[in-house]
C-alpha cells in the first residue's frame, strides 16, 4: 500500500463473525426472535460473548411502516441481549443498507467501540400474506403522500420496479442490451440458489421459463424482481488489534465506497443508467491499491436484475454500457467463471434480506465455509455491494492471514 492509503481508517476494522437465522418465504415467526437468532449466531461465530459487544448498528432501525420492512431496531436488540454499549446507531437515511456496516467500521476505527454488532432483519413475506406486494405498499387507507411519492402515486407507480425499469429501458435503447442478456442475472442466481439450502427458490429455471414469465414492469418479468421473505442477518465489526483474540482469521475491510455526487433522486440522475453505484464504486477504487481484476467473487445487489448490471459497470468490472455483453451466455459470472456473481442465489432466488445477505455470503465464501456453492481456488478478495437509485454502499474485503 502507498503511504496515503496506509492511513485510511477502514483498515483498522475487521469482520470477525457472521450469522443468519432461518430464512423462509413465510415463516410466521416473531421478527425479534429471528433477529436475535442471527445476532447470537454472529457473536458465537466470532468467538465472542454478548459481554464483548459494545456497539450496535442497524438499518433502518425500528419502524412499523411499511409492515415487515424492519424486524427489530437497536433498542429491541440492546435490551433483549442486555448489552452495555459505548456506541450505537440506527436510521433510514444512509448510503444504502450496508451504510450501517460502514458506520460500524468508522466507529471501531475511531476507537468508539471494540466489537459492533450489525444486523438487518425483515419479515416481509409473512407481512404481505396472501395479498402479495400490494399488502404493504403505500397508497391505500387514506394515505397522504409527500415528497417524491406525491408525484408517483397519481400514476400508480409507488414501486421501485417501475423506476428501475425505466433505467433498464434506457440502457436497452442506448446500448443495445437485450432481455436474453438481462436474463443471465436471474438464471445465474437460480443456478447458485440450487446449492444453497437456505434459498427460497431452488428449482431449475430455463431461458424459456424466464422469457415466458408474466411481465411486471417492462422489461422486468417476475424473475427480475427479488423475493420477499422472513429472516435476519448479522455481522460483527471488530477493531483490528483484536484479531489474536478471535475464533478464526478475520476478514480485513480493505476499502469502502459511499459517495453520492449526483442529485439524491431516483429520476433526476445523469446519466440515469449509472445510478449512485457509479460514485460509490469510483470512491472505493480510489481508496485501495487493489484493482477490479483482483476480485475473485462479487456479491452485488439485485433488488431488480438491472441493478446488478449497473453495479458491474459502477464497480468497473466492465465499461459503462457493456454489462450486457459481459454477462451474455452466463459463463463469465458462473460459480466457476472469472467473476462468480451472487453465489448464494442473490435476492432474486435466495430471498430479499435487503443487502445484508450479500455481505454474509462474501464473508462465508472468503472463510471457505460455503459448502456446495464454495468458489474454488481459495478466494482471498471479494466485494459486497448494496443499494440502487440514489443510494449505494460497497465494501472491498480481503481474507486476513
Amino acid at each position: 500500500m502507498t503511504e496515503a492509503t496506509d492511513l485510511l481508517g477502514e483498515r483498522r476494522a475487521l469482520i470477525s463473525g457472521a450469522g443468519q437465522s432461518d430464512i423462509g418465504r413465510r415463516l410466521h415467526r416473531d421478527p425479534l426472535e429471528l433477529t436475535l437468532d442471527a445476532c447470537l449466531a454472529a457473536i458465537e461465530d466470532a468467538g465472542l460473548t454478548t459481554a464483548d459487544i459494545d456497539g450496535v448498528s442497524t438499518y433502518p432501525g425500528g419502524m412499523d411502516t411499511p409492515r415487515g420492512f424492519s424486524g427489530a431496531g437497536v433498542t429491541d436488540v440492546h435490551d433483549a441481549l442486555r448489552l452495555n454499549l459505548n456506541w450505537w446507531t440506527g436510521g433510514l437515511e444512509l448510503p444504502a443498507q450496508l451504510g450501517a456496516v460502514v458506520n460500524a467500521i468508522l466507529a471501531v476505527s475511531a476507537g468508539l467501540a471494540t466489537h459492533v454488532l450489525c444486523f438487518r432483519s425483515v419479515f416481509e413475506g409473512s407481512a404481505q400474506g396472501e395479498e402479495g406486494r400490494a399488502g404493504v405498499m403505500p397508497g391505500g387507507g387514506g394515505y397522504r403522500a409527500s415528497g417524491f411519492m406525491q408525484w408517483l402515486l397519481p400514476y400508480s407507480a409507488p414501486s421501485a420496479a417501475t423506476w428501475i425499469a425505466m433505467m433498464a429501458n434506457l440502457h436497452f435503447h442506448e446500448y443495445g442490451t437485450t432481455r436474453e442478456q438481462l436474463a443471465q442475472i436471474a438464471l445465474n442466481a437460480r443456478k447458485n440458489a440450487a446449492l444453497n439450502p437456505k434459498a427460497i427458490y431452488r428449482d431449475p429455471m430455463t431461458m424459456g421459463d424466464y422469457l415466458n414469465a408474466r411481465m411486471i414492469s417492462s422489461p422486468f418479468c417476475l424473475y427480475d424482481c427479488d423475493v420477499p421473505c422472513d429472516g435476519g442477518t448479522a455481522v460483527i465489526v471488530s477493531r483490528a488489534d483484536t484479531a489474536p483474540d478471535l475464533r478464526k482469521p478475520p476478514i480485513q475491510v480493505e476499502a469502502v465506497g459511499t459517495a453520492l455526487h449526483g442529485r439524491p433522486s431516483w429520476d433526476q440522475w445523469e446519466p440515469l443508467t449509472t445510478m449512485a453505484v457509479r460514485d460509490a464504486g469510483a470512491q472505493l477504487w480510489n481508496r485501495t491499491d487493489l484493482q477490479p481484476s483482483d476480485v475473485q467473487l462479487a456479491e452485488m445487489y439485485d433488488g431488480f436484475s438491472f441493478i446488478t448490471m449497473a453495479w458491474l459497470e459502477g464497480m468497473q468490472f466492465c465499461g459503462v454500457g457493456e454489462s450486457g455483453p459481459f454477462i451474455e451466455g452466463g459463463g463469465r459470472i458462473a460459480l466457476d467463471g472469472e467473476l462468480p456473481l451472487n453465489t448464494h442465489g442473490g435476492q432474486l432466488s435466495s430471498g430479499r434480506l435487503h443487502g445484508f445477505g450479500f455481505l454474509h455470503e462474501a464473508c462465508v465464501q472468503l472463510w471457505g465455509e460455503a459448502g456446495d456453492r464454495q468458489v474454488s481456488g481459495d478466494p482471498e478478495v471479494g466485494v459486497a455491494c448494496a443499494g440502487g437509485g440514489p443510494m449505494a454502499s460497497a465494501l472491498l474485503l480481503a481474507r486476513r492471514r
